[in-house]
């Protein structure tokens, strides 16, 4: 029995130790794997000497140079880390070790990744995929120009305040050699009292960056027109308008939410007084290949309202006629009655370019009364020599000379109905 038993007991044992050998074995040979591949794969970089790895940088900026005319940026991978192994901690986690640090050679030509020994180029960035849309409005400046304004505006519906801010002007066009401006701000109908920024001294290009408050209820908002007058103040403390922006806020979603930054550029003031009945401002613009004919009405001045009664607004009838046959009329919003209304509204009409020759378009400007019939303030006909004469037919004329532009004109109001 003690015989059995030892044979199996030896048997046992050369099986375990059979067991044992071989497990020795094949992590013997897992370990040897892994140090063969890394090996093989650092081996161009632990056998290249200095030299080797500063020709390696001058073949990264010849490259560099050959890409320079697409502007492009190279994209490259990090030196090697030199003289480290791996030592083994179970079969899926990896540590490393430092045995003796890498140092950057310090002697060799200098370069532009003289701070990156060893790194190759493996590809370029191209930098003008991840630019953001260029803004042209400081650049872009039309014929004739004679300066832009920026500012924003933002309100406060629960204390019923218009927040203005008025950030800059540029390209300003003074009548001297030097400028120092100024703005006014004005909130119409309102022509009695403004808001005045501070003086900027010897620029053509002023920067504000000034903010202002008006008081304006939340059911009047739409109604009103923001205007700015930039003034230059020469030697003698005078006042010179240079020109001025307005802009309507009834067509603007103003909330709390939505601060809207916008630009326009300044407009001359119409130094001429206003007719007998007053005046209004619109531009036309014929689509040859569409066939459309468009009227933006932009403001009308010195209206002389009924004060018979209160105004409850004025606007504008925009009618086309066709061999003195009513086609088709469109109007503006109505503005509380105010002497110099500002609309900034767009009307199109579908008319043939054989048409042109018999159309014509009548501008009526309207005050609105309650309980009572509507007044005619003044009337305008443009249209061709069978129609017009003088400022209106020439308004026409070069609506058709020039397609697809916008010609704009001041044109006065007569009483005859």
């Amino acid at each position: 029995t003690e015989q059995a038993v030892a044979v199996a007991g030896g048997i046992i044992g050369g099986i375990l130790l059979f067991v044992l050998l071989g497990i020795t074995a094949y992590l013997l040979w897992k370990k040897f794997y892994h140090l063969f591949s890394y090996e093989k794969l650092i081996n161009p970089v632990k056998t290249a000497n200095a030299n080797t790895i500063f020709q390696d940088q001058a073949n990264s900026e010849t490259q560099l140079k050959s890409t320079s005319r697409s502007r492009s940026v190279p994209f490259i991978i990090p030196p090697t880390l030199h003289g480290r192994d791996w030592i083994h901690l179970t079969s899926e986690e990896q540590v490393q070790e430092d045995r003796d640090p890498y140092m950057t050679p310090q002697s060799g030509p200098r370069s532009s990744f003289h701070s990156l020994a060893g790194a190759y180029v493996v590809g370029t960035i191209n930098p003008d995929l991840y630019k953001f849309p260029e803004d042209k409005s400081e650049t872009d400046f039309p014929d004739g120009n004679i300066g832009r304004l920026w500012f924003s505006i933002e309100y406060e519906q629960e204390s019923e305040r218009l927040l203005v801010s008025l950030i800059k002007v540029r390209k300003l066009q003074p009548p001297a050699d030097s400028c120092s401006p100024f703005v006014k701000i004005y909130l119409l109908p309102d022509e009695r009292s403004y808001l005045q920024s501070k003086t900027k001294r010897k620029t053509l290009n002023p920067q504000f960056d000034e903010n202002f408050v008006f008081q304006v209820s939340s059911k009047m908002l739409l109604q009103r027109t923001l205007k700015f007058l930039v003034y230059h103040v020469d030697k003698q403390k005078k006042h010179h308008l240079l020109g001025q922006v307005t802009f309507p806020l009834k067509n603007e979603a103003l909330t709390e939410d939505n601060k809207l930054v916008i630009w326009r550029d300044l407009e001359k003031e119409n130094l001429e007084p206003p007719s007998e009945h007053g005046d209004i401002q619109f531009s036309l613009s014929y689509n040859d290949y569409l066939g459309r004919l468009t009227v933006v009405v932009l403001r009308a001045r010195g209206l002389k309202l009924q004060e018979e009664s209160p105004a409850v607004g004025v606007y504008v009838k925009v009618s086309l006629m066709n061999h003195n046959k009513f086609i088709k009329s469109k109007k503006t919003a109505a503005l509380l009655g105010t002497p110099n209304p500002v609309y900034n509204e767009t009307f199109s009409f579908k008319a043939d370019q054989t048409e042109l020759d018999t159309a014509s378009l009548s501008l009526s400007v309207l005050q609105s009364n309650k309980g009572e019939k509507t007044l005619l303030l003044g009337r305008v006909v443009v249209g061709p020599f069978m129609y017009t004469r003088g400022k209106e037919l020439e308004h026409w004329n070069e609506m058709i000379s020039k397609p697809k532009e916008l010609v704009k004109r001041w044109h006065a109001l007569c009483h005859s109905t």
